[in-house]
């Protein structure tokens, strides 16, 4: 895309549908085996974890339940993947899969820390199709690296996904996503190891808006995002709110649900519409992790495009 098309994308955006709310149906695993027993990014310190005793796991429960009990309260439907002895990060399900129209690709991992879950996110899918929540399950290419929803977010506004390469995943997954789902996705290049899956830095909204943090991308990505969203449209961020993992946020019937921002970011999130929900998730922020990672968007529609989704 050429500079300056962005305003021609921003015209052909089709308008939001009226309804008040949508059916959300999100994936989730009980922290119970939850720790940061290892370092695969900048935020994992498992001396610093160990020092905490069980009072970090506590707090981890705590807030998990939390996050659970606010999206139940906003209307969503939950499923479930049991915990697993030994897979500490199973717990952060937007890394299982992309699902959109039914239809999942599961996530093949670039780490030998995280490769024995994918078994578990295939078993949770199957058994997810047999309920017919699921129609059908596809499976990554070998050699090619995408950590489902974390690096693969969908907008459904533009109805298109976004896609992070670089620390994690290959670009040249984008085309299988594309091909997969019939529908265009945009790679843009992480450059920062701390922020080392898209949803780090990055989430795209039901009004057309995005959030994201530019220091997370290189040029050539902030060049792709610019040419896509309109400067009125794109919510920018600053590293304070990106380590906070504003970015890592859900958006839901009228609602973003995020672990903690600023008063700056909540009155620009508000002044969109947008009621701010603050779950504390700090728990999890270290290992790297927020309110996106903790679940998997089961509902998706390529055809659907809902302001308050």
């Amino acid at each position: 895309m050429h500079p300056g098309l962005a305003d021609i994308v921003a015209d052909a955006l089709p308008e939001p549908a009226a309804s008040l709310a949508t059916e959300a149906r999100f994936l989730m695993c009980p922290p119970r085996y939850y720790a940061v027993s290892y370092s695969i990014n900048p935020w994992m310190n498992p001396v610093s974890w160990n020092s905490g005793g069980s009072a970090l796991h506590e707090e981890a429960e705590q807030q998990w339940f939390a996050l659970h009990d606010t999206l139940l309260a906003l209307g969503a439907a939950i499923d479930f993947i049991d915990p697993e002895p030994n897979l500490p990060d199973l717990v952060f399900t937007a890394n299982a899969a992309i699902v959109l129209d039914g239809k999942a690709l599961l996530a093949r991992f670039r780490l030998p820390e995280r490769q024995g879950e994918e078994p578990i996110f295939g078993a949770a899918l199957l058994a997810l199709r047999e309920r017919i929540e699921i129609d059908s399950i596809m499976e990554m290419p070998e050699g090619i690296w995408l950590e489902g929803a974390g690096d693969c977010i969908w907008d459904a506004v533009r109805r298109q996904f976004w896609m992070g390469f670089g620390p994690r995943s290959h670009r040249e997954a984008a085309h299988v996503v594309s091909e997969s789902f019939g529908v265009e996705c945009v790679a843009l290049e992480l450059s920062d190891p701390s922020f080392y899956h898209l949803d780090t830095a990055f989430c795209p909204l039901p009004s057309g808006d995005l959030i994201y943090y530019p220091g997370a991308f290189s040029k050539t990505g902030l060049r792709a995002i610019e040419e896509r969203v309109t400067p009125g449209h794109r919510v920018a961020i600053d590293h304070e709110d990106a380590t906070r993992f504003a970015a890592n946020a859900v958006p839901l019937n009228g609602s973003i649900i995020l672990s903690s921002c600023s008063e700056r970011l909540r009155r620009r999130l508000e002044e969109r519409g947008f009621a701010v929900v603050a779950t504390p998730l700090q728990a999890f922020l270290c290992s790297g992790g927020s309110a996106c990672c903790l679940t998997l968007r089961l509902d998706r529609r390529s055809r659907q495009s809902n302001r308050l989704a």
